[in-house]
């Protein structure tokens, strides 16, 4: 279900609050009369907070999760840092969904490695559950991610689940460790090393994270021999309008919004400003 108007935001109730770390929660949300979103993994949608004004948010669920839709969202400015004063039952505004998401359809019976860096472990989320609940349409499947510390990984019971999870292979690596972390330490292409033998031509690797991250992790892709147009970056930071009509995510030509935010390193590799 997109909005019957762009331009017109669906009335939406938070139905719960979960404080993920200190600067990020994730709020589930529902539409009028129970509708569904209709999303894909790695859309987003623009959210309003009626007063403040209109923020871009990855949705962190599966489309497989259920009727409502959990957003992740970090404070960071104004409409942010309103949202996370609201409770269950409060109001907000939703447009979408908008953008191209993971082609979830074209990556079944292919072995996918997920590269998950800080808060880009969210809009992965979306594609790591649609797996986990469709998991014999994939191969084998990794899940590669990284934080700054133990605390600001999002996630930990989910996380804690995945660590014991068969189905999965699941690597994680914190940049600065605590005396009380028992797992790797260093960034997050430390963990490549861990990664096992594959198949280079029938694996996908879906990557998000921190600007930083992104020419790395794709040198250690290449490394492995995953080709350039199995590579899947989302640039959901890029993210504005939602209808490629103010030009703020515009890269060369191609408009995040409307193109991505999902792109295939073909597609960005000779694009200065992409990465």
């Amino acid at each position: 279900m997109q909005s019957l108007n762009l331009y017109e935001p669906m009335i939406a109730t938070i139905k719960s609050v979960k404080e993920l770390t200190p600067t990020e929660k994730m709020f589930e949300v529902e539409l009028p009369d129970g509708k569904r979103l209709g999303h894909g993994p790695g859309q987003f949608v623009e959210m309003t907070v009626f007063g403040v004004g209109e923020a871009p948010i990855s949705i962190c669920s599966s489309p497989t999760d259920g009727n409502n839709f959990h957003l992740t969202i970090r404070k960071v400015g104004d409409v942010t840092g309103v949202v996370h004063t609201m409770k269950p039952g409060d109001k907000l505004g939703i447009r979408g969904p908008f953008g191209y998401g993971f082609p979830v359809d074209q990556l079944k019976g292919h072995d996918i490695i997920i590269v998950a860096g800080g808060i880009g472990l969210a809009p992965l989320r979306s594609v790591i559950n649609y797996i986990f609940h469709n998991r014999s349409d994939f191969g084998q499947f990794t899940i590669i991610h990284g934080a700054k510390t133990p605390s600001d990984m999002l996630f930990k019971d989910e996380l804690e689940g995945w660590r014991k999870n068969p189905n999965v292979v699941y690597l994680e690596t914190v940049d600065r460790p605590t005396p009380e972390w028992k797992g790797n330490g260093g960034v997050i292409t430390t963990l490549f090393k861990k990664v096992g033998k594959i198949n280079p031509d029938n694996t996908y690797a879906l990557v998000c994270g921190p600007p930083v991250m992104y020419k790395y992790v794709i040198l250690e892709c290449g490394v492995l021999g995953i080709p350039d147009s199995h590579i899947l970056a989302s640039l959901e930071r890029r993210m504005k309008c939602g209808l490629g009509k103010c030009g703020h995510c515009q890269i060369n030509g191609l408009y995040c919004c409307q193109h991505g935010p999902v792109f295939t390193y073909t597609q960005i590799k000779h694009l200065e400003e992409a990465l």
